[in-house]
């Protein structure tokens, strides 16, 4: 929910034993990162021995210490980290005597518990992959420091504008947790929906499909051809929500969703629910997922779909990066807002999800928080901006970001996808805010064992309700709520 980062998972070819105990480790892993959290925090969250403050200035209006080291930690994913480090150079450009650690890796938990546990964390984290630290655990251990000062300082480009007056909607909102204090930066930008190449679907002579009965017609003219209708990433099926809950939202509108982040009880015991896992059940059942899928990651799975071997998978925009070394040339990538059932729904087609991903944070207990900060006031100017965008072809949280960019046909898709949203983008928190309950609980244990056929639809929601209540009862959990 990346989650979100959930398309940066780098294990290859998993086999159910595997699975199984990988599932169980990372089970565990909310429970280890409490306590080592718990360890370190401090009463007020912030740590006495920053580096001296430097003299705000209209070039500074953070005070960043010009002569100050500063710690950046990159995730590794399907971003990559040039951005990264072509923002660095700006900051070196901007603070010549600072020396710069940059770092790029892919385990984030691995690598920075050991500096949290020794109160020595880095000053900028992208905290985000399969070893994402859980947000709700640490900002519920004052482990993270209040960015608000970062929003209300002069933008890099324009001193009239405040950094929160260039974010797109949504951004601000999707870093507080409980209150007004914002603890976390989410860099992209991402549309999740039903991702395709439109030259495949045209040579089925076809068009999109907006309801249930269409896509299931779809899917059958496709298997006549050879081809599958779906294929998702079996071995991380918490990838299925990015169409599914926005299709629950649009079938029973937004207050079923947020009932779900929530954990209210019977939540999951909503008609919409249950209309729209029985509408994925189908797709099994019919014969419409490419045979093997349950077995293979997201890699293996969009290779295979760059490989028209199926026509739709559930994913995030970061797909047209990640998946470019297959994809054709003349793929012709396009994204589709989920798929509804039909004039029951709530919410109109076109409804779709899209949020934040890729969360910086600036840790409490950073030596240069100021600093931290001011990386991420560089990144969201318009050249770093459009500089992302260029390269890993997806949106920015920088609301304007794609002025003057020739854009791919994926992000060129997206784009026209949240225009046709509107207002009906919707954010669900599930995936930020309990990590371990989305990814191996509802996604692997839940439905991952129903699109697999090991588990019925009416199974499956029991199961996943149990698990929701297991977290609200839960008291080591910290809890949410939406407003």
């Amino acid at each position: 929910m990346g989650s979100t980062s959930a398309h940066d998972e780098t294990n290859a070819g998993l086999d159910r034993r595997k699975l199984i105990k990988r599932s169980a480790a990372l089970g565990l892993l909310t429970v280890p990162t409490m306590s080592f959290l718990s360890a370190c925090a401090s009463g007020d969250g912030d740590d006495g021995g920053d580096v001296d403050k430097g003299e705000k200035s209209a070039k500074n209006p953070l005070g960043v210490n010009e002569s100050a080291g500063l710690d950046f930690v990159l995730f590794d994913g399907g971003f990559g980290s040039q951005y990264g480090k072509d923002a660095v150079k700006i900051y070196e450009k901007d603070f010549p005597k600072a020396e710069v650690k940059f770092h790029a890796t892919q385990m984030i938990q691995s690598e920075l518990q050991p500096r949290f546990n020794g109160g020595t964390p880095p000053d900028l984290i992208d905290n985000s992959g399969k070893e994402q630290m859980d947000m709700g655990v640490l900002v519920g251990q004052k482990q993270l420091h209040d960015l608000t000062e970062l929003l209300d300082a002069p933008s890099y480009d324009d001193p009239k504008k405040k950094v929160r007056d260039t974010l797109r909607p949504g951004i601000v909102e999707m870093g507080q947790f409980d209150g007004s204090q914002v603890w976390i930066l989410y860099y992209s930008y991402t549309v999740y929906g039903v991702w395709y190449s439109q030259k495949l679907l045209e040579s089925l002579d076809a068009t999109y499909p907006e309801t249930w009965d269409q896509m299931l017609a779809v899917c059958e003219k496709a298997k006549k051809k050879g081809i599958a209708g779906w294929t998702y990433a079996g071995v991380h099926p918490y990838y299925i929500p990015f169409s599914l809950y926005p299709m629950i939202g649009k079938r029973g509108g937004n207050d079923v969703l947020d009932a779900i982040d929530n954990l209210e009880p019977n939540a999951w015991k909503h008609p919409a629910v249950k209309d729209c896992f029985e509408a994925y059940y189908e797709l099994k059942r019919k014969g419409y997922i490419l045979d093997g899928t349950p077995g293979l990651d997201h890699i293996q799975s969009q290779t295979k779909w760059t490989e028209n071997k199926a026509l739709f998978i559930p994913n995030g925009s970061w797909v047209e990066n990640e998946a470019a070394k297959t994809m054709p040339k003349d793929f012709n990538l396009a994204v589709g807002a989920p798929t509804g059932l039909d004039s029951g729904d709530k919410l109109p087609f076109g409804t779709l999800w899209a949020s934040g991903g890729e969360p910086f944070i600036v840790p409490s207990k950073a030596k240069n928080k100021a600093g931290g900060m001011e990386q991420l006031r560089i990144m969201l100017s318009e050249a770093s901006s459009k500089n992302f965008t260029s390269q890993v072809k997806s949106l920015s949280a920088y609301d304007g970001g794609t002025t003057g960019i020739e854009l791919s046909p994926g992000l060129k898709s997206a784009v026209a996808a949240l225009e046709k949203a509107g207002k009906n983008v919707l954010n669900p928190r599930m995936q930020d805010w309990y990590v371990a309950l989305q990814k191996e609980k509802i996604g692997v244990a839940g439905l991952g064992e129903m699109m697999a056929g090991r588990l019925t639809p009416t199974e499956a929601i029991k199961r996943i309700q149990g698990f929701a209540d297991e977290a609200a009862k839960d008291d080591s959990v910290k809890k949410y709520k939406h407003q």
